[in-house]
């Protein structure tokens, strides 16, 4: 089936988008399954103080939101590829779905930064205390990515009576050598301060997911056309026809006597419609 500029331009946006979406979804399911079952960070979810911490829920949504990619990607490609209607509605609902809860998420992280900033603080304590109690190495290393990753140290960031401090980054200046930024006070204020950022960059993301959609509805609709049949109907004059067809009016009239004659005109040749598929 023929598809007309429109209908190639959203075919191949989709192309892409998919592509993006499914290199994405391979990134956050390879991380999650890496956190989850890497020999550095598998302790803590076999520590029950840390079952339901920001950690632990925040690798399970990455690894849930990375198989939902992928699975939505599968019906995308397969739509967009070979043409296929049904799998892109199917495409077009999950997109719908999908998009929504980036939007609501995002909103969510922006009136709630207050309270997540306070869950990941609280969840950063759990740690510090875990770690100071039991040494473990893998808790060691998710310390050591908080602390590079924020450039802070420890509950008080003091190097000289911080119990942490192995894990803190090198310092930048001669005063952090003395003393660094608190970790607590350097996460409420990273989700207080860049709530905007953030709930724009889930909105953004949502827009395109929009987008997606867009394409994809409209690149459904031009499938339906393409494969509806069209027929030409023409007219002709044949002369073969018109042979066998009477010119002249003929008369018939009743053999009984109470009856009017009656006559009939009969349809000419060139009046006859030919269709032709």
């Amino acid at each position: 089936m023929a598809l007309d500029g429109c209908g190639l331009f959203c075919k191949y946006i989709l192309i892409i988008f998919n592509i993006i979406f499914a290199v994405v979804g391979f990134a956050f399911l390879g991380l999650g399954l890496w956190l989850r079952f890497s020999d550095n960070t598998r302790a803590i979810f076999h520590v029950e103080e840390l079952s339901s911490s920001a950690f632990v829920m925040g690798v399970t949504v990455l690894i849930a939101l990375g198989a939902v990619m992928l699975f939505v990607v599968m019906f995308g490609d397969y739509g967009a590829c070979n043409e296929k209607r049904c799998a892109l509605q199917v495409f077009s609902a999950l997109l719908a779905i999908l998009a929504t809860l980036v939007v609501v998420v995002g909103v969510l992280v922006n009136i709630k930064s207050n309270e997540v900033g306070l869950r990941f603080a609280e969840f950063y304590a759990s740690l510090y205390t875990l770690y100071v109690a039991n040494q473990d190495p893998g808790i060691a290393v998710t310390l050591t990515f908080l602390h590079n990753t924020l450039h802070c140290c420890g509950l008080t960031g003091v190097s000289i009576i911080e119990l942490v401090k192995q894990t803190c980054p090198e310092p930048d200046g001669f005063f952090e050598h003395i003393k660094m930024d608190s970790c607590p006070g350097v996460i409420a204020d990273v989700f207080i301060g860049k709530a905007p950022m953030m709930m724009g960059i889930f909105v953004g993301t949502g827009v395109l997911l929009f987008i997606a959609l867009i394409c994809s509805i409209t690149l459904s609709r031009k499938i339906v056309s393409a494969s509806t049949p069209q027929y030409i109907i023409l007219t002709q004059t044949t002369s073969t026809q018109a042979n066998f067809l009477p010119a002249q009016h003929e008369v018939v009239t009743s053999t009984r006597a109470d009856q009017e004659p009656v006559f009939f005109t009969p349809l000419s040749a060139a009046n006859i419609p030919v269709a032709y598929a």
